[in-house]
């Protein structure tokens, strides 16, 4: 009997590498890919960055393949990481929305694109160094938290289907992020110490304000910044540059700190106010997709993250208003809701679904 094939998305970090050696020991037949994502004008200027899926990270998954004895191989991505991840990215920053870049990564490059190479290699699996699980009950599959609270990373992977999840391993799920790199040293492996890699990979210097205005010098339009009674109180330098909840860099003081909370793209204008003002009792998201249930059609208790490093808040989930939207009602009202982040639905360690946050409402509608 053949042994099981498998797909691994190798970054050049430490936790492909150990997912791609810990398939290896256990008897699978092990690929190892790296995708090739960063626009070509960056591509030599990044040699020595070591974040995911650079000149440097695609050497180091080399290396690691070559010392656990597998093959490996790059695929050219560019395009559609640049169709489906940054253009959206910029977008996004344009109309006043915030972000997340890894949720269109992992949804349309890693479980799209990848999944469908390696089903087409004629691969069993795809597996990738997310701290998260796969689990089946009552004929689904389901998404599940990994068991280290400070990397699971199930937050990310909402957008996963029943089909994707079918032919998904994810082999750190149970362990901790010491536990990795304890791992990696002890099979040898030459990334063992490697720092983490950065929040936005193709952002080489981290600082996105200047990566917005190079590709789109049109987001430094200045406006107005308003107070809550819709006063003009100062002047933005382009809403792109701000998020709900910012403090910092505003420019503008009061005898309170002083917190955007609300971006208007149609009129450029941002409001500020006080923390009680970031307070929303509701939101709708859009972009669903569920996992543990196949649609939501009735009211459900669960608890939601409103970003990836935020607490679980409990909340109910309610179809509507529109066949694509979910309105999700705070048992308590919560801060800076921010368009454009991932809102993500959990049943304990389950994974109910998620979507991407389109807007707050500051008054609760009826269940």
């Amino acid at each position: 009997m053949s042994r099981p094939r498998v797909m691994v998305a190798m970054s050049g970090g430490v936790d492909s590498s150990v997912t791609a050696a810990l398939l290896r020991v256990a008897g699978y037949d092990v690929i190892g890919v790296t995708m090739q994502i960063w626009p070509e004008a960056d591509w030599e200027v990044a040699y020595d960055y070591g974040g995911c899926c650079s000149v440097g990270a695609i050497e180091d998954a080399r290396r690691v393949a070559a010392a656990i004895g597998i093959p490996h191989y790059v695929f050219n991505l560019r395009e559609k990481f640049q169709r489906q991840v940054i253009d959206p990215w910029i977008d996004d920053y344009v109309h006043g929305r915030t972000p997340n870049p890894c949720i269109n990564c992992n949804r349309y490059i890693k479980f799209d694109e990848l999944m469908a190479k390696a089903l087409g290699l004629g691969c069993d699996y795809l597996a990738t160094g997310h701290y998260a699980r796969v689990g089946f009950r009552d004929g689904r599959y389901l998404l599940l938290k990994g068991h280290d609270p400070g990397k699971d990373q199930a937050y990310a992977l909402f957008g996963i289907t029943q089909k994707q999840l079918a032919h998904t391993l994810f082999p750190l799920g149970a362990l901790h992020k010491t536990d990795t790199r304890r791992l990696a040293e002890g099979l040898g492996l030459p990334v063992a110490h490697k720092r983490e890699s950065q929040e936005i990979c193709f952002v080489v210097d981290n600082d996105y304000h200047r990566y917005l205005t190079a590709v789109r010098p049109d987001v430094r339009r200045p406006g107005a910044i308003l107070d809550q009674k819709g006063r003009v109180v100062g002047t933005h330098q382009g809403i792109a540059f701000y998020t709900i909840g910012q403090r910092r860099g505003i420019g503008v003081t009061g005898p309170e700190p002083l917190y955007v909370t609300d971006i208007d793209p149609q009129a450029n204008t941002i409001t500020v106010g006080t923390l009680d003002d970031l307070l929303r009792p509701v939101l709708v998201a859009t972009e669903l997709n569920f996992i543990s249930i196949p649609k939501l059609d009735r009211p459900l208790a669960v608890t939601v993250k409103i970003r990836y490093r935020a607490p679980e808040i409990p909340a109910t989930i309610y179809p509507g208003p529109a066949s694509d939207e979910v309105t999700v009602v705070f048992d308590s009202p919560v801060r800076a809701v921010t368009p454009g982040q991932a809102v993500v639905f959990y049943q304990g360690d389950v994974v109910v679904g998620g979507g991407v946050i389109s807007r707050s409402l500051t008054e609760a509608v009826a269940g």
